[in-house]
């Protein structure tokens, strides 16, 4: 029989060092966002299931947990994902006409992890612009995602950059139900070109080349390029290309420690993204560390169907490349009912020091804190003195 203690697989309680960590990343991007001119929403942890889920896909429907609410009986769901509530809210709450720029910062929770690896309650810091269509805001949320994992202390980052209208191009006049599209989209993201070649014998030549070319349209800026030369000649395709040259030439000029690539097989959230899209690859992480782009379809369900923009990430995946930060310097203090010393530590306090109380009988025990001074008696009043 198991403990009672024992948290679910993939949950775990958040210690004291990562706390600060998480909680020093945290408003670390809130003010990064909001020297940008976001501003901070904070959606509820749960909603009605049709609200949370409408318009989102089948995928978002398997990381949602679902329950019964008792005082009204209809079905909830826990959030997995903050963006949907996001739009909401700018359909239904702010309701405004121009431009609109939303971040956020919560748990959401997933029915599985999505690796071995990974939590099933991710700490999703997000932001978000509505109302406007031009990259002009697809460039501005990739300098806010690349500005703010630089604060953060993140180095060596990678772009990479891909759109989603480059498949719908590659596939335009191609009858595909949405099971057999499914498929076709995870061998693409596994660039599996032996299953992508059985599921397309039946395509016409131009859609079976272009789809078979994907998996090896990944690199710099040359991909391009050859993108032109072997993808059908389409609208939409030449469209995304056009967009991905402009971005990358405006990210490497004001990024140039920043690597920027293409993965144009990059089929992540397929059925969500409507135009460009990145991910931010850093150098201790697995798997990209942020994600985001293009989603102009996402407020439809909500009755307005405005231009969005927007990225997310995992405050905890973050957490785990950050190189750990040396214990915060503090002042050690004996517990006494002196007024003078209690007064000392007080006014400390109000200067932004950490005093720490040495409560009596644990004067030899370790701390969170390093304890680099010490309050002294000196005559009828207290000093600070190195440690």
């Amino acid at each position: 029989m198991s403990s009672a203690w024992l948290l679910p697989e993939h949950i775990a309680d958040v210690l004291p060092a990562e706390a600060r960590r998480l909680e020093g990343l945290r408003r670390g991007l809130l003010t990064m966002a909001g020297s940008y001119g976001f501003e901070q929403v904070m959606p509820p942890l749960l909603e009605h299931l049709e609200s949370l889920l409408t318009g989102t896909g089948r995928a978002l429907d398997l990381r949602t947990f679902k329950l019964v609410d008792q005082l009204s009986g209809r079905s909830l769901g826990i959030r997995a994902d903050s963006t949907p509530q996001v739009a909401r809210i700018d359909a239904h709450l702010l309701n405004r006409q121009g431009v609109t720029r939303l971040c956020y910062c919560g748990p959401v929770l997933h029915t599985r992890p999505q690796s071995p690896q990974s939590t099933r309650e991710p700490l999703q810091f997000g932001a978000e612009i509505y109302g406007h269509a031009g990259l002009e805001a697809d460039l501005e949320v990739q300098d806010l995602a690349l500005d703010g994992l630089r604060a953060a202390g993140l180095s060596d980052l990678v772009l990479d950059l891909a759109d989603a209208r480059i498949l719908r191009g590659v596939l335009d006049g191609v009858p595909l139900a949405p099971a057999a599209l499914a498929e076709l989209v995870a061998a693409l993201a596994a660039k599996d070109v032996a299953t992508l070649g059985q599921l397309s014998r039946d395509f016409p030549a131009g859609a079976r080349a272009g789809l078979l070319a994907l998996p090896t349209l990944y690199g710099d800026l040359a991909v391009l390029a050859e993108a032109r030369r072997r993808l059908p000649a389409h609208p939409l395709i030449s469209a995304a290309l056009d967009d991905l040259a402009w971005l990358a030439q405006h990210v490497s000029r004001a990024h140039p420690g920043v690597r920027v690539g293409f993965d144009l097989a990059d089929m992540g959230g397929y059925a969500y993204y409507s135009g460009a899209r990145f991910a931010v690859y850093a150098p201790r992480a697995s798997d990209a560390v942020l994600r985001g782009g293009r989603y102009d379809e996402v407020g439809a369900v909500f009755g307005r169907n405005r231009p969005a923009v927007g990225f997310s990430t995992d405050l905890k995946i973050l957490a785990g490349c950050v190189v750990p930060e040396a214990r915060r310097s503090a002042v050690r203090a004996a517990w006494s009912e002196d007024a003078a010393l209690r007064q000392s530590i007080r006014r400390l306090r109000e200067q932004g020091e950490t005093v720490v109380c040495i409560l009596p009988g644990h004067e030899h025990e370790g701390e969170e804190y390093d304890c680099d001074r010490e309050l002294v008696a000196a005559g009828d009043h207290w000093v600070l003195r190195a440690l």
